[in-house]
């Protein structure tokens, strides 16, 4: 594990980053300032809050290729693994709250029964997709990726799911389709965050079309061998290890390829901000922190961040020739 021992202070994210991303903003901070005992603790040892895990992930299948192969994929990282009580219990996800350490409880009774996904727009099949669809045509796999959020920290997570390639090529995509749109769920009766006015609803994101059909791109629909619970996006999530964590949009219902790029939910909040790429870029500061440094769920001590969130060798090609800090 690389750390890094001493940092200035102005690359140091406050505490409010960490624990609530949006009485940050609201509050317009700029400066970042030492980290108090208690904050700190909370920040290496998040609160283990009791919550149920999900059943296995049946039929989630075994690769037979190497650990090294799985590696110079990126489909592994030599990395340990976040505790599960963290990813479990450590979540953002406005739909239900703004606390991160709430959304469990939030999520808590939300059902997916007989959840829907269309697939539509600019292709020859348009589809309605049920959970079982999506795991017939591919058999989950694991992938052990990274994922960074923007607000400076990082986790190691085992999802499970199935590559958007393959259900892309199923509805064969029209010449013209040069983006992929995904929406979320809008039920403000079970999502109550949805309620408020922190975003505009239903959240929406989208990729380039050859993005969504990099090898590395996962509609996750589990974690640690088990069903993707509610506060980790069930029953299907949009994963890009190279992205910035609000890339991955929770509790998908629709996927629409487009000819024209679509709007998504933080670059509608703040486009100086948020750009429409969110690529993991460690020499693009975020106007108001530092982007040099993270700081790994429970660990002590900050780790440099890696271009790409260290899958530079997988995607590069992806930006060849793009000025990365005009296309952040």
């Amino acid at each position: 594990m690389e750390t890094v021992p001493k940092i200035p202070d102005h690359e140091i994210t406050p505490p409010n980053v960490y624990f609530n991303r949006r009485s940050f903003m609201r509050a317009g901070l700029v400066a970042a300032s030492t980290i108090s005992s208690v904050s700190a603790y909370r920040l290496f040892n998040p609160a283990r809050t009791k919550v149920a895990t999900t059943t296995p992930l049946a039929g989630l299948q075994q690769s037979t290729e190497t650990e090294s192969d799985l590696m110079a994929r990126g489909w592994r990282v030599a990395e340990e693994k976040t505790p599960e009580s963290s990813v479990l219990s450590y979540n953002n996800f406005y739909e239900f709250t703004t606390e991160k350490e709430g959304v469990a409880a939030a999520a808590k009774d939300f059902s997916t029964d007989g959840w829907q996904l269309l697939v539509d727009g600019m292709v020859a099949k348009p589809r309605n997709w049920s959970i079982d669809d999506l795991h017939a045509i591919s058999p989950p796999q694991e992938r052990v990726y990274r994922m960074r959020c923007v607000e400076a920290w990082s986790m190691v997570i085992p999802w499970a799911g199935v590559p958007l390639a393959h259900i892309l090529e199923s509805v064969e995509p029209m010449p013209s389709a040069k983006y992929v749109a995904f929406e979320t769920l809008f039920d403000p009766s079970r999502m109550p965050g949805q309620l408020t006015d922190v975003l505009q609803w239903p959240y929406v994101e989208g990729l380039r079309i050859d993005e969504a059909m990099h090898p590395l791109t996962l509609l996750a629909t589990g974690l640690y061998g088990k069903l993707l619970p509610p506060q980790d996006g069930a029953p299907v999530r949009l994963v890009t290890p190279w992205k910035y964590g609000f890339k991955g949009i929770k509790s998908i219902v629709r996927i629409t390829l487009l000819a024209e790029q679509p709007p998504t939910s933080w670059n509608r909040y703040s486009a100086r901000e948020y750009g429409f790429y969110a690529n993991v870029n460690p020499t693009v500061d975020h106007p108001r922190w530092s982007q040099a440094t993270e700081q790994r769920i429970g660990e002590s001590g900050r780790r440099k961040t890696l271009m790409f969130n260290g899958y530079e060798e997988q995607v590069a090609e992806l930006y060849k020739g793009m000025d990365l800090t005009q296309h952040f």
